[in-house]
């Protein structure tokens, strides 16, 4: 008689020999103590658009956010309060579309996304279309901390950001001039420009990770046009189990692919390595649906991966182990 096996017999051998091909390090000492990973944008970014004295303004900033990020992972802080403290610092520069410097909508004001997730407990938090809002990741993590919710809306959210004690602004802070001149080359052209966003992920030395994302949007979208960088699964996802990962690019292809998690679920049932996996969703599966953008994020063995499908992305990590890169172009 031939034996008979159970399909869950097979699944969990299947299961085994897919989780044996994860990255993990020879020993337990060759993860890193610490690891934070960021981003500020994918999109045509070349030598030809960007002068030298722009390059090197964007690499200064890139780096100040990196040491915020590590000096709290290094005083022992958590991978939530580094991932803020990085995307603060971004939120609060003109350089980039997410807080002071968001890019226009098609009615002229700025309408701000934000997202925070934790690994250890899969909580999250998030708010979209908030107008007044200094810095939306803290109002994120307040929705993920202080609410049952993981994400609030426009009016309501600002109400909930204004009672958790977040700064208020006019929506004029966020104005900058070159922003406002591309919205209205994008208005006079009948177009959307999908780059930009902010993101950071972060491995902490409690061996907790976390992502999280702030953007301006999309430059002329519509009226109330929410994109991934608030919705988690699409623009932002952690999991302690396998990685945590911010997106960039054109929005409505990473909710329709909820690029972060499908990451995340390559690693966990299909035994893949971080780099591949997030290599294979932007590399191939976005390009074959014509997808521009790019994720960065750490696992949980403290290995980094920042795949783009665009010219460049501002971005870069930096170790406890003194392994540090920040980087704009592509190779």
């Amino acid at each position: 008689m031939k034996p008979i096996y159970s399909i869950s017999l097979i699944i969990a051998l299947f299961l085994g020999l897919a989780f044996h091909s994860c990255e993990a390090p020879e020993t337990e000492a060759e993860v890193p103590e610490y690891v934070i990973v960021i981003h500020g944008g994918a999109g045509t970014i070349s030598p030809d658009v960007i002068t030298p004295e722009q390059e090197e303004e964007y690499k200064n900033k890139l780096n100040e956010a990196l040491e915020a990020g590590e000096a709290i992972l290094k005083n022992g802080g958590t991978s939530i309060e580094a991932v803020a403290a990085a995307i603060i610092i971004m939120e609060d520069s003109p350089l980039f579309n997410a807080g002071k410097g968001a890019v226009f909508t098609n009615q002229l004001r700025c309408e701000l996304d934000a997202s925070i997730m934790e690994g250890s407990t899969l909580n999250a938090g998030a708010v979209a279309g908030v107008t007044d809002v200094k810095n939306p990741i803290k109002a994120a993590i307040a929705v993920m901390e202080n609410s049952p919710h993981v994400m609030m809306a426009g009016d309501g959210a600002s109400v909930f950001a204004g009672e958790q004690g977040m700064e208020m602004v006019e929506n004029e802070y966020f104005h900058t001039q070159r922003r406002l001149d591309a919205v209205k080359r994008a208005i006079e052209q009948s177009q959307e420009d999908n780059s930009g966003t902010v993101g950071a992920a972060a491995l902490d030395s409690y061996g907790n990770l976390a992502a999280g994302t702030s953007t301006g949007g999309m430059t002329n979208k519509m009226y109330g046009r929410i994109g991934d960088s608030p919705i988690i699964g699409a623009g932002t996802y952690a999991n302690n189990e396998s990685c945590a990962v911010s997106a960039t690019g054109h929005g409505e292809y990473f909710i329709r692919h909820t690029v972060a998690s499908d990451i995340s679920a390559r690693m966990l049932y299909y035994g893949q390595r971080f780099e591949d996996a997030a290599n294979y969703v932007i590399n191939e599966k976005l390009v074959n649906v014509g997808a521009t953008g790019g994720v960065i994020g750490v696992d949980k063995y403290g290995n980094v991966a920042m795949p783009f499908n665009t010219p460049g992305m501002y971005r870069g990590y930096v170790k406890s182990t003194g392994e540090k890169e920040v980087a704009i172009f592509g190779e």
